[in-house]
């Protein structure tokens, strides 16, 4: 956004109209290319960029406060073309993250099935494994441990009363 920004303030003469329209197709474009993993960003990130060009745009007279105070103008009189951006942002951001978890779940049900069909021929339970000590009971040849494999433990020994605190008296 600086340099659509420099190239605004240079051939069309710090035009807002342009900057506002450039920046509702650099907002969509960064939505459409960040990667799925940093989704949320996009929409945080997009509102930074219209900042960081629109000092170019902004002309102020009178040193640093004239400047920040045409900023600070600037930013309330184009605040429509931020929220807008920011909107065109989010809302495709949503539509790929729903997207995105709509093809997690198919990838986990078309996953089920393929288990489900393996599991259909045959005994019934092919593909499984038993662990001992897992499942329900033991496994033929084996002592009923239980869920784990030592001993069985007997019951605790009973705890002693608790004992009054010895205070020392006060006098």
């Amino acid at each position: 956004m600086f340099v659509l920004a420099g190239l605004d303030r240079l051939l069309f003469g710090a035009s807002p109209t342009l900057y506002g329209v450039l920046f509702l197709l650099v907002s969509a474009l960064s939505a459409v290319w960040v990667r799925s993993g940093d989704l949320a960003s996009a929409p945080v990130v997009v509102p930074i960029a219209f900042a960081v060009g629109l000092p170019l745009l902004a002309e102020g007279e009178g040193g640093l406060g004239g400047h920040l105070m045409a900023l600070v103008t600037a930013l309330a009189m184009q605040a429509g073309w931020l929220y807008g951006g920011t909107l065109v942002a989010g809302v495709i951001v949503t539509v790929r993250k729903l997207r995105l978890m709509a093809r997690r779940v198919a990838e986990r049900e078309s996953g089920r099935d393929r288990v489900g069909e393996g599991e259909r021929g045959g005994s019934g339970r092919a593909g499984r494994a038993r662990v001992r000590g897992q499942g329900r009971g033991a496994a033929p040849g084996t002592r009923g441990s239980g869920s784990y494999d030592h001993r069985p433990v007997g019951p605790r020994s009973p705890r002693p009363p608790a004992q009054p605190r010895r205070t020392v008296p006060r006098g």
